[in-house]
Protein backbone atom coordinates (compact mmCIF):
# COMPACT_ATOMS: atom_id res chain seq x y z
CA UNK A 1 0.00 0.00 0.00
CA UNK A 2 2.96 2.52 1.10
CA UNK A 3 4.52 1.85 -2.92
CA UNK A 4 0.78 2.60 -4.23
CA UNK A 5 0.89 5.90 -2.26
CA UNK A 6 4.21 6.47 -3.55
CA UNK A 7 3.21 6.19 -7.08
CA UNK A 8 0.20 8.33 -6.85
CA UNK A 9 2.00 11.01 -5.20
CA UNK A 10 5.17 10.84 -7.80
CA UNK A 11 2.09 10.80 -10.93
CA UNK A 12 0.29 13.84 -9.44
CA UNK A 13 3.33 15.65 -8.79
CA UNK A 14 4.28 15.11 -12.31
CA UNK A 15 1.25 16.46 -13.40
CA UNK A 16 1.45 19.53 -10.81
CA UNK A 17 4.99 20.34 -12.16
CA UNK A 18 3.68 20.66 -15.53
CA UNK A 19 0.90 22.73 -14.58
CA UNK A 20 3.04 25.43 -13.62
CA UNK A 21 5.15 26.62 -16.36
CA UNK A 22 3.66 29.81 -17.76
CA UNK A 23 2.86 29.59 -21.97
CA UNK A 24 2.63 26.12 -22.72
CA UNK A 25 1.03 25.46 -25.92
CA UNK A 26 -0.20 22.57 -24.01
CA UNK A 27 -3.45 21.77 -22.06
CA UNK A 28 -3.84 22.27 -18.30
CA UNK A 29 -6.63 19.95 -18.23
CA UNK A 30 -5.02 17.35 -20.16
CA UNK A 31 -2.09 17.07 -17.46
CA UNK A 32 -4.24 17.00 -14.50
CA UNK A 33 -6.01 14.15 -15.76
CA UNK A 34 -3.35 12.37 -17.37
CA UNK A 35 -1.59 12.61 -13.77
CA UNK A 36 -4.99 10.98 -12.08
CA UNK A 37 -5.30 8.60 -14.65
CA UNK A 38 -1.45 7.52 -14.41
CA UNK A 39 -2.46 7.27 -10.56
CA UNK A 40 -5.07 4.90 -11.04
CA UNK A 41 -2.80 3.12 -13.60
CA UNK A 42 -0.51 2.70 -11.00
CA UNK A 43 -2.45 1.09 -8.42
CA UNK A 44 -3.97 -1.76 -10.99
CA UNK A 45 -0.25 -3.27 -11.18
CA UNK A 46 0.38 -6.34 -11.25
CA UNK A 47 3.70 -7.75 -9.44
CA UNK A 48 5.66 -7.97 -12.55
CA UNK A 49 4.42 -4.55 -13.38
CA UNK A 50 4.82 -2.56 -10.32
CA UNK A 51 8.73 -4.27 -10.43
CA UNK A 52 8.86 -2.57 -13.80
CA UNK A 53 7.92 0.59 -12.51
CA UNK A 54 9.88 0.36 -9.46
CA UNK A 55 13.85 -0.34 -11.97
CA UNK A 56 11.89 3.03 -13.93
CA UNK A 57 11.82 4.96 -10.40
CA UNK A 58 15.40 4.13 -9.88
CA UNK A 59 16.46 5.66 -12.74
CA UNK A 60 14.97 8.82 -13.02
CA UNK A 61 15.98 11.93 -11.66
CA UNK A 62 13.55 13.56 -8.55
CA UNK A 63 14.99 16.96 -9.35
CA UNK A 64 14.07 17.05 -12.81
CA UNK A 65 10.32 18.14 -13.97
CA UNK A 66 8.62 15.15 -14.91
CA UNK A 67 5.84 15.58 -17.38
CA UNK A 68 2.93 13.22 -16.64
CA UNK A 69 3.40 11.46 -20.35
CA UNK A 70 7.08 10.96 -19.11
CA UNK A 71 5.84 8.98 -16.45
CA UNK A 72 3.26 6.46 -19.19
CA UNK A 73 6.55 5.93 -21.08
CA UNK A 74 8.35 5.07 -18.16
CA UNK A 75 5.55 2.89 -16.76
CA UNK A 76 4.86 1.18 -20.28
CA UNK A 77 8.79 0.31 -20.79
CA UNK A 78 10.62 -2.54 -19.48
CA UNK A 79 14.12 -3.03 -19.07
CA UNK A 80 14.67 -5.95 -21.39
CA UNK A 81 13.46 -6.47 -25.14
CA UNK A 82 9.88 -8.64 -25.66
CA UNK A 83 10.93 -12.47 -26.63
CA UNK A 84 11.04 -12.29 -30.50
CA UNK A 85 8.70 -15.55 -31.38
CA UNK A 86 10.30 -18.44 -33.41
CA UNK A 87 9.26 -17.99 -36.33
CA UNK A 88 9.47 -14.49 -38.02
CA UNK A 89 5.87 -12.61 -37.71
CA UNK A 90 4.68 -9.81 -40.08
CA UNK A 91 2.01 -7.13 -40.12
CA UNK A 92 -0.82 -6.95 -42.30
CA UNK A 93 -1.20 -4.62 -44.71
CA UNK A 94 -4.31 -5.80 -46.33
CA UNK A 95 -3.87 -4.13 -49.90
CA UNK A 96 -3.13 -0.89 -48.80
CA UNK A 97 -0.24 0.65 -50.78
CA UNK A 98 3.06 1.74 -48.76
CA UNK A 99 6.93 2.80 -48.77
CA UNK A 100 9.29 -0.36 -48.31
CA UNK A 101 10.76 1.49 -44.68
CA UNK A 102 6.70 1.46 -43.46
CA UNK A 103 6.30 -2.26 -44.39
CA UNK A 104 10.08 -3.16 -42.90
CA UNK A 105 9.23 -1.09 -39.60
CA UNK A 106 5.66 -2.40 -39.38
CA UNK A 107 6.94 -6.22 -39.93
CA UNK A 108 9.65 -5.67 -37.10
CA UNK A 109 7.16 -4.09 -34.89
CA UNK A 110 4.90 -7.42 -35.37
CA UNK A 111 7.78 -9.46 -35.15
CA UNK A 112 9.42 -8.39 -32.02
CA UNK A 113 6.53 -7.55 -30.11
CA UNK A 114 8.09 -4.07 -29.85
CA UNK A 115 4.37 -2.45 -29.12
CA UNK A 116 4.02 -4.03 -25.92
CA UNK A 117 0.95 -5.48 -27.25
CA UNK A 118 -1.31 -2.57 -28.09
CA UNK A 119 -2.20 -0.74 -31.11
CA UNK A 120 0.26 0.86 -33.04
CA UNK A 121 0.46 3.97 -35.79
CA UNK A 122 3.22 4.08 -38.68
CA UNK A 123 3.91 7.56 -39.24
CA UNK A 124 5.91 7.55 -43.01
CA UNK A 125 7.10 11.16 -43.51
CA UNK A 126 8.39 10.97 -46.73
CA UNK A 127 5.12 9.65 -48.20
CA UNK A 128 2.90 11.95 -46.16
CA UNK A 129 1.20 8.87 -45.33
CA UNK A 130 -0.59 7.37 -41.80
CA UNK A 131 -1.26 3.97 -40.92
CA UNK A 132 -3.27 2.28 -37.85
CA UNK A 133 -2.62 -1.02 -36.60
CA UNK A 134 -4.28 -3.54 -33.79
CA UNK A 135 -2.22 -4.60 -31.27
CA UNK A 136 -1.76 -7.80 -33.43
CA UNK A 137 -0.65 -6.01 -36.88
CA UNK A 138 -3.83 -5.82 -38.79
CA UNK A 139 -3.93 -2.73 -40.71
CA UNK A 140 -7.44 -0.63 -39.02
CA UNK A 141 -6.83 2.09 -41.66
CA UNK A 142 -4.51 4.42 -43.66
CA UNK A 143 -5.10 7.79 -44.22
CA UNK A 144 -2.76 10.55 -46.23
CA UNK A 145 -1.07 13.23 -43.42
CA UNK A 146 0.24 16.63 -43.36
CA UNK A 147 3.78 16.96 -41.08
CA UNK A 148 5.51 19.63 -40.39
CA UNK A 149 6.69 22.66 -42.71
CA UNK A 150 10.64 21.70 -41.82
CA UNK A 151 12.59 18.76 -42.75
CA UNK A 152 14.18 16.99 -39.91
CA UNK A 153 13.90 14.43 -37.24
CA UNK A 154 14.54 16.15 -34.08
CA UNK A 155 12.74 19.42 -32.58
CA UNK A 156 14.56 22.20 -30.76
CA UNK A 157 14.83 21.79 -26.71
CA UNK A 158 11.86 23.51 -25.40
CA UNK A 159 9.51 24.02 -28.17
CA UNK A 160 6.77 22.53 -26.54
CA UNK A 161 6.64 25.71 -24.16
CA UNK A 162 7.56 28.48 -26.60
CA UNK A 163 4.37 30.16 -28.13
CA UNK A 164 3.86 29.82 -32.10
CA UNK A 165 4.71 33.03 -32.82
CA UNK A 166 8.24 32.46 -31.98
CA UNK A 167 8.80 28.96 -33.89
CA UNK A 168 10.87 29.57 -36.88
CA UNK A 169 10.00 28.22 -40.02
CA UNK A 170 13.03 25.50 -40.12
CA UNK A 171 11.93 24.68 -36.47
CA UNK A 172 8.46 23.41 -37.59
CA UNK A 173 9.72 19.83 -37.42
CA UNK A 174 7.64 16.80 -37.09
CA UNK A 175 9.93 14.21 -34.69
CA UNK A 176 11.07 11.00 -35.99
CA UNK A 177 11.15 7.91 -33.11
CA UNK A 178 9.17 5.80 -31.12
CA UNK A 179 6.22 7.75 -28.61
CA UNK A 180 3.90 6.09 -25.87
CA UNK A 181 0.64 7.84 -27.32
CA UNK A 182 -2.72 8.31 -25.84
CA UNK A 183 -5.94 10.38 -25.97
CA UNK A 184 -6.06 13.98 -24.56
CA UNK A 185 -7.12 17.30 -25.07
CA UNK A 186 -5.20 20.30 -26.61
CA UNK A 187 -5.88 24.06 -25.35
CA UNK A 188 -8.97 24.58 -26.97
CA UNK A 189 -10.74 21.76 -25.79
CA UNK A 190 -10.80 19.08 -28.60
CA UNK A 191 -9.35 15.90 -28.59
CA UNK A 192 -5.91 14.52 -29.80
CA UNK A 193 -3.59 11.89 -29.79
CA UNK A 194 -0.50 12.93 -28.24
CA UNK A 195 2.85 12.13 -30.02
CA UNK A 196 5.43 13.89 -28.20
CA UNK A 197 3.68 15.38 -25.54
CA UNK A 198 6.69 17.65 -23.83
CA UNK A 199 6.69 18.65 -27.41
CA UNK A 200 3.41 19.53 -28.20
CA UNK A 201 3.36 17.45 -31.24
CA UNK A 202 -0.12 15.60 -31.46
CA UNK A 203 -1.86 13.66 -34.09
CA UNK A 204 -5.05 15.04 -34.57
CA UNK A 205 -8.10 15.93 -37.06
CA UNK A 206 -7.07 18.47 -39.90
CA UNK A 207 -7.02 22.14 -39.05
CA UNK A 208 -8.84 23.98 -41.31
CA UNK A 209 -9.07 27.69 -39.90
CA UNK A 210 -6.57 29.34 -42.30
CA UNK A 211 -7.81 29.04 -45.20
CA UNK A 212 -4.66 30.52 -47.03
CA UNK A 213 -2.99 27.21 -46.15
CA UNK A 214 -5.24 25.24 -48.15
CA UNK A 215 -4.86 22.21 -45.80
CA UNK A 216 -8.17 20.07 -47.08
CA UNK A 217 -6.61 20.81 -50.66
CA UNK A 218 -2.81 19.72 -49.84
CA UNK A 219 -4.30 16.47 -47.84
CA UNK A 220 -5.75 15.55 -51.33
CA UNK A 221 -2.26 16.20 -53.74
CA UNK A 222 -0.37 13.13 -54.36
CA UNK A 223 2.65 15.31 -53.86
CA UNK A 224 4.31 14.44 -50.65
CA UNK A 225 5.86 17.99 -50.65
CA UNK A 226 2.31 19.43 -50.26
CA UNK A 227 1.70 18.29 -47.28
CA UNK A 228 4.35 20.08 -45.46
CA UNK A 229 2.50 22.74 -43.77
CA UNK A 230 1.93 22.59 -40.17
CA UNK A 231 3.70 23.40 -36.89
CA UNK A 232 5.05 19.91 -36.42
CA UNK A 233 1.51 18.22 -35.38
CA UNK A 234 0.15 15.39 -37.75
CA UNK A 235 -2.73 16.43 -39.38
CA UNK A 236 -5.08 13.80 -40.70
CA UNK A 237 -8.78 13.43 -42.19
CA UNK A 238 -11.64 14.18 -39.78
CA UNK A 239 -13.33 11.43 -40.72
CA UNK A 240 -10.33 9.02 -40.41
CA UNK A 241 -9.35 10.37 -36.77
CA UNK A 242 -13.08 9.97 -35.87
CA UNK A 243 -13.38 6.67 -37.24
CA UNK A 244 -9.99 4.40 -37.11
CA UNK A 245 -7.33 6.38 -35.13
CA UNK A 246 -10.21 7.37 -31.79
CA UNK A 247 -11.09 3.82 -31.02
CA UNK A 248 -7.69 2.06 -31.71
CA UNK A 249 -6.49 4.36 -28.74
CA UNK A 250 -9.85 4.39 -26.71
CA UNK A 251 -9.18 2.87 -23.37
CA UNK A 252 -5.43 2.52 -23.77
CA UNK A 253 -1.86 3.65 -24.77
CA UNK A 254 -0.31 3.21 -28.01
CA UNK A 255 2.78 3.45 -30.04
CA UNK A 256 2.90 5.92 -32.66
CA UNK A 257 6.72 5.39 -34.67
CA UNK A 258 7.19 8.11 -36.83
CA UNK A 259 9.60 7.02 -39.52
CA UNK A 260 12.64 9.61 -40.03
CA UNK A 261 13.41 11.41 -43.34
CA UNK A 262 17.43 12.74 -42.56
CA UNK A 263 18.64 9.99 -40.61
CA UNK A 264 18.75 5.81 -41.02
CA UNK A 265 15.84 3.65 -39.11
CA UNK A 266 18.25 2.27 -37.13
CA UNK A 267 19.74 5.25 -35.58
CA UNK A 268 16.20 5.93 -34.41
CA UNK A 269 14.73 2.77 -33.22
CA UNK A 270 17.93 1.44 -32.03
CA UNK A 271 16.48 -2.14 -31.18
CA UNK A 272 15.46 -2.24 -34.83
CA UNK A 273 16.28 -5.50 -37.16
CA UNK A 274 15.50 -6.75 -40.39
CA UNK A 275 12.80 -8.99 -40.25
CA UNK A 276 13.61 -10.66 -43.84
CA UNK A 277 17.36 -10.90 -42.62
CA UNK A 278 15.92 -12.80 -39.50
CA UNK A 279 14.32 -15.46 -41.33
CA UNK A 280 17.62 -15.99 -43.78
CA UNK A 281 19.92 -16.20 -40.90
CA UNK A 282 18.05 -16.96 -37.73
CA UNK A 283 19.59 -13.81 -36.25
CA UNK A 284 18.08 -10.20 -34.79
CA UNK A 285 21.70 -8.87 -34.53
CA UNK A 286 21.42 -5.26 -35.28
CA UNK A 287 22.44 -4.67 -38.75
CA UNK A 288 25.97 -2.67 -39.52
CA UNK A 289 26.37 -0.42 -42.45
CA UNK A 290 26.92 -2.54 -45.57
CA UNK A 291 25.64 -5.84 -44.28
CA UNK A 292 22.28 -4.86 -46.38
CA UNK A 293 20.63 -1.88 -48.01
CA UNK A 294 20.07 1.14 -46.10
CA UNK A 295 15.95 1.30 -45.71
CA UNK A 296 16.19 4.92 -45.53
CA UNK A 297 16.76 6.18 -49.12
Amino acid sequence: MATNRKKIRLCLLAAGRCAKRPGSVRSLAAIVTKGLCLALLAVSFTPHQSAAADNTAQLSNPSRSLSAHEVAAALLTTETQPEVAPHPKRANFEREHKSRDAQHVADWVVDSGDNRGMPFVIVDKIDAKVFVFDADGRLRGAAPALLGLARGDETAPGIGDRKLSDIRPEERITPAGRFVASLGFNLHGKDVLWVDYDGAVSLHRVVTNNPKERRLERLASRKPLDHRISWGCINVPANFYNDVVRPAFTGTYGIVYVLPETRSISKILESYYDVEFRRETGTTANLGKGTVPDLQQ
